[in-house]
């Protein structure tokens, strides 16, 4: 039986988070590779290991590490859309100066500067891709964004363009003194639980340390915070599907976003996990 696949490439330019952004994919179910060559696309799409009703579709990183991309992208795209699948550009950017600063802070060589300055690769890469950006479903501009706020972004997007199945859930945790987040459904303030930030020994650690858990869930308040909003929760997501929401972000909140809230908030995931939602998180302010 010919099955026509769901096939978005990631494209854009070097340093612009096409790594973060295949990273999300993945974590969402979809079979992600990076940076084959173009010319073997129709080949690996036929594949066995696509029809799994487990993938949610297949990802391709591409852009000009592979150095036949420019010359012969445009004539597989045609003949896979004539084909009849379905395909999904996704291209990145962010601005020259951002770029530069990404390039000096990994120390890693542009991929068009060999015999040039970082500034005249960025330049030169921009020209090259400025037809496949023309062809891109969606442009994200990732200058502003860190690596937990671009995988938010790349996770309602997946969910608004290609999963349309049932509700996608995004958790995420987030400090107050940053800033609420922008595409917050509900905003949950965990404020009120015991703070490890004061108790030296576990300060340095964030809200996925096992020490730092056991005291954010430990007590009275937590556990019956817990029970209350889960249920409240389990009350309100078949209602939010039944009006056809497709996509819930569902943000906690502390002061800095690396304790408490994200203890909290991978305990949601968990949660919902369990219950075979469709679910992801991401911790804003937690650090790397």
């Amino acid at each position: 039986m010919d099955i026509k696949k769901n096939i978005t490439i990631i494209s854009g330019l070097s340093g612009s988070g096409k790594s973060t952004a295949i990273a999300a994919f993945e974590d969402a179910g979809f079979y992600c590779v990076d940076n084959m060559p173009v010319a073997l696309l129709p080949q690996f799409i036929e594949l066995p290991l696509n029809h799994s009703p487990e993938i949610s579709g297949i990802v391709f990183g591409m852009d000009l590490r592979d150095r036949g991309f420019i010359t012969a992208y445009q004539n597989v795209f045609q003949k896979l859309t004539s084909d009849g699948h379905t395909m999904h550009i996704l291209f990145l950017e962010a601005s020259d100066e951002i770029l530069r600063r990404r390039y000096s802070q990994t120390r890693r060589q542009h991929p068009l500067s060999s015999h040039k300055t970082i500034s005249d690769g960025i330049h030169d890469e921009r020209e090259q891709l400025q037809n496949l950006r023309k062809q891109a479903r969606k442009i994200i501009d990732t200058s502003a964004l860190n690596i937990h706020e671009l995988k938010a972004v790349i996770f309602k997007y997946i969910h608004e363009n290609i999963t349309i199945s049932t509700m996608q859930t995004h958790i995420m945790s987030f400090g107050f003194k940053y800033g609420i987040p922008k595409d917050s459904d509900l905003i949950i303030d965990v404020r009120f639980l015991k703070n490890p930030y004061f108790i030296p020994e576990l300060k340095p650690y964030d809200g996925e340390n096992e020490a730092v858990k056991n005291f954010v869930l430990d007590t009275e308040e937590a556990k019956t915070f817990l029970k209350k909003y889960m249920d409240l929760l389990d009350y309100l997501l078949p209602l939010y599907e039944k009006e056809g929401k497709a996509y819930l972000t569902l943000s906690f909140g502390c002061t800095g976003g690396r304790h408490r809230s994200v203890t909290i908030a991978q305990k949601f995931y968990e949660h919902l996990k369990l219950q075979g939602r469709q679910v992801s998180i991401t911790h804003r302010d937690k650090g790397d």
